[in-house]
């Protein structure tokens, strides 16, 4: 190995080790902040003696964003999946909200948006079936190269 390649391996080592860094520390935030407006939202409910579905629904989105973390942490790795719960839940809550104020044609719209959300969890699914990953390391961080 010749000094610019041995060189270039090591800068690429330190980037790699430093986006990683970055990766952590912006997941922590995400987290913390997530575990803030998790307790507002108790407060919240506490305060006002009542919990409604919104809330729930609410709190559910909550969890979501810190089982993604959790998962990402244990594993290394983000299922597609999981911001398309995230989303699929945040559009009925939506639906909840504000279904007095919407149009049948806006109602029929987010309904339609959480059914196609649904098919691609499905398709997602049998995809993660029929053909799954292959565990190799370097796929993990495919920007180091041992």
């Amino acid at each position: 190995m010749d000094i610019k390649s041995a060189t270039l391996h090591r800068l690429r080592r330190l980037m790699g080790s430093g986006l990683d860094m970055v990766e952590y520390l912006g997941l922590l935030v995400i987290a913390f902040a997530t575990t803030i407006a998790m307790g507002s939202e108790v407060l919240a409910m506490v305060d006002a003696r009542h919990v409604s579905l919104t809330d729930l629904l609410t709190m559910f989105l909550f969890l979501e964003v810190l089982a993604m973390i959790g998962h990402y942490f244990s594993s290394g790795h983000l299922p597609v999946r999981f911001p398309l719960y995230i989303a699929m839940v945040a559009l009925a809550r939506y639906l909840i909200l504000d279904m007095k104020e919407m149009t049948e044609w806006r109602m029929l719209a987010v309904t339609s948006a959480i059914f196609l959300l649904t098919v691609a969890v499905l398709i997602v699914r049998y995809g993660h079936v029929r053909f799954p990953y292959k565990d190799d390391a370097a796929s993990e961080r495919p920007y180091v190269k041992e």
